[in-house]
C-alpha cells in the first residue's frame, strides 16, 4: 500500500494534478461570483474566501513534513513549495480583493485602515512576512543564498502562520464568532507543537 502511494505521489501528473486542485477555490469564487450565488454581500465572500484558503494553504503547507515523517511517505516533500506559493497567491488575492472591493484601490485609505484596524494591521504583516518566501522560493534563490540562510528565512513561516491566525480571530471577533478560529488555533498549535517536540526529543 505504501509503495502504491508513493508511486502516485511521484508519478509525473501528480503535481499537474495539486496545482488544478489548488486552483479550484479560486475557480469556485468566480463562478459564484458570475452566477450570483455568494450571498447578499458578494465582496465580503470573495474576501472571505481568499483569506479562508490562504490560512488552509498555510496549514497544508506546515503539515507536509509532519505527515511524511509519520507516514514514511518521503515523496510528500516535493509538494511543499507548491503549496507555500499558492498560499501567498491567495494571500495577495485576498489582499487585492481587500483593496479592490473594500477600498476602491484608495491608497491613503487603505494606508489609513491598516494603522486604524489591528487585524487589517496583522493581515498585511503576514502578507509582507510571505512575500520574501515566495520571492525565495525557486532553485537559485536556495543557491545564491545558501541552504542555511535559505532554511532560516524561511522559519518566518512559522510567524506568518501565527500572524495570521491573530488576524483572523480579530477578524471573527466583530461578530463573536471564535468557533471557526478555534479550530485553526488547535491544528497550528498541533503543527507547531509537533516541532518543539521533535527538537526537544533529538536534543
Amino acid at each position: 500500500m505504501k509503495r502504491a502511494i508513493s508511486a502516485a505521489l511521484l508519478h509525473p501528473v501528480a503535481k499537474p494534478l495539486l496545482f488544478l486542485l489548488c486552483l479550484l477555490p479560486l475557480g469556485w469564487l468566480v463562478y459564484g461570483a458570475i452566477a450570483n450565488q455568494l450571498g447578499a454581500n458578494p465582496a465580503e465572500a470573495i474576501i472571505r474566501g481568499l483569506g479562508d484558503w490562504t490560512l488552509r494553504g498555510l496549514w497544508l503547507t506546515l503539515a507536509i513534513t509532519p505527515l511524511r515523517e509519520l507516514t514514511g511517505l518521503a515523496a510528500l516533500a516535493r509538494f511543499r513549495r507548491m503549496l507555500g506559493v499558492f498560499s501567498f497567491f491567495y494571500a495577495s488575492l485576498h489582499l487585492l480583493a481587500y483593496g479592490w472591493l473594500d477600498q476602491g484601490l484608495d491608497l491613503a485609505e487603505i494606508a489609513a485602515d491598516i494603522a486604524k484596524r489591528p487585524f487589517i494591521l496583522m493581515g498585511f504583516l503576514a502578507w509582507a512576512l510571505m512575500l520574501p518566501l515566495a520571492a525565495t522560493s525557486f532553485n537559485r534563490a536556495i543557491k545564491a543564498l545558501g541552504a542555511k540562510r535559505w532554511q532560516a528565512l524561511h522559519k518566518a513561516v512559522y510567524a506568518v502562520a501565527v500572524i495570521g491566525l491573530m488576524h483572523f480571530i480579530w477578524m471573527r471577533a466583530g461578530k463573536s464568532n471564535f468557533a471557526e478560529p478555534a479550530v485553526y488555533g488547535v491544528i497550528l498549535a498541533a503543527l507547531l507543537g509537533w516541532r518543539v517536540y521533535r527538537r526537544m526529543r533529538r536534543k
